[in-house]
C-alpha cells in the first residue's frame, strides 16, 4: 500500500535537516502558545514531541514505512496521558496538533523552495503527507488520554468503593475513615445520609450523585450513601429521588451508618418502599428494632440536648407528667410537689424547644416513647 509521504520528494530531508534547529523551538512555541495555562511541563513535554515528530517525518520522506513505530508512537501516547492527568481535555491537543501541521507544511515548502524549484503537485504532496502524518499523532495522543482517563476513572471507583465500605461496614478508626472520604473529594467526614435503591437505580445514582454520594451495589438493592449537605435537605431528596423506590435514611453521624441502614432495611421491609425512614420511628421502635428508640429520641428530643444537665432533667420529667396526665397542670404539680407556676415556666420553655410537637397527637405519642429512652443518652446526641 503506498503511503502519502511515499510521494514527498526524496530531498526533503536534506534541505530540511539543518533548519531543525532554529524550526523546533519556533513550532514548539506556536503549540505551546495555544493554552499558555499548561505550564512550563507541558512546554517541555512539546519540544520533545516536536522534535521526535520532525525527525520521523523527514525519515517517512520517500518510503512507504508505517508513520510511529512503537517507540515513537509511544512518545505521543504518555503526551496525550500526561495532558489527562493534568485534567486538561483533548482540545488542546488537537489545536497543537493542527498548528504544528501547518508550520510544518509552510517549513517543509520554504526549505524546498530555497534549494530548487517546486512543483504544485509537490505541495499538493507535501500537504497530503503532513495532514496523514498529523492524523497518527492525533491518533497516538487520543489513544494515551483515553486510557490515562480509564485508569483513573477505575483508580476513582476503587477510592469510592472502599469509602462505602468502610462506612458501611463500621468500626473503622476515625482517621483512616477520614482519608477516605477525602479520597473521593468530601469536605469532610460528618453526617451521612443512607438511601436504599433499587438495584437497577444503582447506575443512575452514581452519576446523579458523584460528588456526595458513593453507591454500594448489594445482591437485593443498593446502599447510596450522600454527604450531607444542601442537598440532603428533606424537600431536596423527596424531589431527586421521587418515584426511585427509595427509603430514605436519617442523618446520622459516620459511625451510626451501619444501624441507619438497618432501620432503613427494616423500614422497607414493614412499610415498602418511597418513604422516610424517620416518619416510621415509632413504629420500628415498637416492633424492637434496635437503634429505632434512640433515633426516635434524638428527633423529638434532641433540642434539649444543649441544656445544663439539671435544667434538661427537669423539663424531661416535667414533660413525661404533663403528656401522662393529658397536659392537666394541676396533675403535674401534685405529682412534681412544685408550684403550678413552676409546671406553667416549664412547659412554656419545652414550647419554645419543640414548637408545635405538643399539639399535634402523633408528636406527642412519639414524645411520650421517647422519654422511654434513657436522658442520658438523649444528652449525648
Amino acid at each position: 500500500m503506498t503511503t502519502p509521504w511515499r510521494r514527498v520528494p526524496a530531498d526533503l530531508a536534506a534541505a530540511m535537516r539543518p533548519r531543525l534547529p532554529d524550526t523546533v523551538p519556533v513550532i514548539a512555541a506556536a503549540v505551546a502558545g495555544i493554552n499558555p495555562a499548561t505550564g512550563a511541563k507541558f512546554e517541555r513535554d512539546v519540544t520533545t514531541a516536536v522534535q521526535v515528530a520532525l525527525d520521523r517525518f523527514l525519515d517517512l520522506a520517500g518510503t512507504d514505512e508505517p508513520a510511529l513505530p512503537p517507540r515513537i508512537r509511544e512518545v505521543f501516547v504518555a503526551l496525550g496521558a500526561a495532558e489527562a492527568r493534568e485534567n486538561h481535555g483533548p482540545e488542546v491537543l488537537l489545536a497543537a496538533l493542527r498548528m504544528a501541521a501547518r508550520l510544518l507544511l509552510r517549513t517543509a515548502s520554504q526549505a524546498l523552495t530555497e534549494t530548487r524549484p517546486v512543483t504544485v503537485e509537490e505541495i499538493i504532496d507535501l500537504s497530503d503527507a503532513t495532514s496523514a502524518f498529523v492524523d497518527e499523532l492525533a491518533a497516538a495522543c487520543t489513544e494515551g488520554l483515553a486510557r490515562q482517563l480509564r485508569e483513573q476513572a477505575g483508580e476513582g471507583d476503587r477510592r469510592r468503593r472502599r469509602a462505602a465500605d468502610l462506612l458501611l461496614n463500621g468500626g473503622a478508626p476515625a482517621e483512616t475513615a477520614r482519608e477516605a472520604v477525602a479520597a473521593i473529594g468530601w469536605p469532610g467526614l460528618d453526617r451521612v445520609v443512607p438511601v436504599l435503591l433499587p438495584p437497577d437505580q444503582a447506575r443512575d445514582a452514581r452519576f446523579r450523585f458523584a460528588a456526595d454520594g458513593v453507591v454500594a451495589e448489594r445482591a437485593h438493592d443498593a446502599v447510596l450513601l450522600l454527604c450531607a449537605g444542601p442537598r440532603t435537605e428533606r424537600a431536596d431528596l423527596a424531589e431527586s429521588l421521587a418515584g426511585r423506590a427509595a427509603v430514605i435514611g436519617p442523618a446520622v453521624s459516620w459511625t451510626e451508618v451501619p444501624g441507619a441502614v438497618r432501620l432503613a432495611e427494616r423500614a422497607a421491609e414493614l412499610i415498602g418502599p418511597g418513604v422516610f425512614v424517620e416518619d416510621h420511628f415509632a413504629a420500628l421502635a415498637l416492633r424492637g428494632e434496635p437503634g429505632a428508640l434512640a433515633a426516635l429520641a434524638a428527633r423529638r428530643l434532641g433540642p434539649l440536648a444543649a441544656l445544663r444537665p439539671g435544667q434538661r432533667e427537669q423539663l424531661l420529667v416535667t414533660l413525661e407528667s404533663w403528656l401522662r396526665h393529658w397536659g392537666s397542670r394541676a396533675a403535674v404539680a401534685a405529682e412534681l410537689y412544685v408550684h403550678p407556676q413552676t409546671v406553667s415556666y416549664r412547659l412554656n420553655r419545652l414550647r419554645d424547644l419543640l414548637g408545635p410537637a405538643l399539639d399535634d397527637p402523633t408528636a406527642r405519642f412519639e414524645l411520650q416513647l421517647a422519654l422511654t429512652h434513657p436522658p442520658s443518652q438523649i444528652a449525648g446526641r
